[in-house]
């Protein structure tokens, strides 16, 4: 980067200048811009490092800014500066170093104002003032649009991540996240809570027989299911494996022993190929319910569930028990 000319000695007007347009006193800014020296910096090239807070505005070419992720109005992303914008406010109004990365994309002349020349027009032209008020504004909006965009696709892969791909149901990260509140919840307002768990029988033979794409889509068939007879307040999640479990806010062991036999009865019932060239299997159940107890947490909750599972299993299978 070096100097050419000054502003005073180029051919440059103020009303090249976003930030100086529409004065009221072109003289007074004419004056103190006079001896700033504008730079030649070629193409790739980047602004030297300063210690000094500057406003660097460009009147030819094309600049790219990695904005400082320790700024308050910078989110690290590039921003394109065109002739007559500028970089570095911040640092002047903050009286802070430029921390941020300002490339040449193509060879490009830039006015440097140092800190102190800024503060006078400030205080003798109004038109700075406004025209900065204006453009930060602006920043600070643009800052807050992109950052409401970013936390709704955080949420969004948040969520993302909470879900199993496979079957569409809740995922293990989903429940380890969320049980412990709703134990707490049903603790805190003396409200039931049941858990129901259920496993697949005979999974590990169902694949060999059918194939482990036939096993995917029994889980799915599986997982419709759950989605399709439960109530909204309800959840169902993929525990893993063949292994399912469904939530039941405000349900008492009467009710959960019978939503689980529905359950069980459904699953009998589901059809694994749509297909009907293909031989149909059929896909069973067995069924533990378990309804939080006082001082229970949720790693009890799930063992008792847990155990009533494999006293179905122990039963014959293809069964609830409690």
């Amino acid at each position: 980067m070096k100097q050419i000319s000054t502003f005073g000695s180029s051919s440059y007007r103020i009303s090249d200048l976003q930030l100086l347009r529409n004065s009221d006193d072109d003289a007074v800014i004419a004056r103190l811009l006079a001896h700033c020296p504008i730079m030649l910096l070629d193409a790739d090239e980047a602004i030297a490092e300063s210690n000094r807070a500057r406003l660097y505005i460009l009147l030819r070419g094309a600049l790219w800014v990695a904005s400082d992720t320790r700024s308050g109005m910078a989110d690290g992303t590039i921003s394109k500066i065109l002739p007559g914008e500028s970089v570095g406010e911040q640092s002047v109004l903050d009286e802070e170093a430029n921390l941020s990365t300002t490339t040449a994309l193509e060879e490009s002349e830039v006015l440097v104002v140092e800190a102190d020349i800024v503060w006078q027009l400030i205080d003798e032209s109004n038109v700075l003032a406004r025209n900065l008020l204006r453009l930060l504004s602006f920043r600070i909006r643009a800052a807050n649009a992109q950052l409401r965009r970013r936390q709704k696709l955080g949420e969004f892969y948040r969520q993302l991540s909470m879900i199993d791909g496979l079957t569409g149901l809740y995922n293990r990260a989903w429940l380890n996240d969320l049980l412990p509140t709703m134990v707490a919840t049903a603790h805190g307002s003396n409200a039931p809570l049941a858990l129901i768990m259920i496993d697949l029988d005979h999974f590990k033979k169902f694949n060999d027989a059918h194939g482990h794409l036939a096993g995917d889509e029994a889980l799915r068939a599986a997982a419709q299911v759950l989605s399709g007879a439960l109530r909204p307040t309800d959840f169902a999640v993929r525990y893993g494996g063949e292994e399912m479990m469904v939530l039941l806010p405000d349900t008492s062991d009467k009710v959960a022993a019978a939503v689980a036999e529905r359950l069980c009865e459904r699953m009998r019932q589901a059809k694994v190929f749509t297909d009907m060239r293909l031989p149909l299997p059929h896909i069973t159940a067995s069924l533990g319910v378990s309804v939080l107890r006082p001082q229970q947490n949720e790693h009890d909750l799930i063992a008792t569930a847990d155990a009533a599972l494999y006293r179905a299993k122990e039963l014959g299978r293809n069964q609830v028990a409690a």
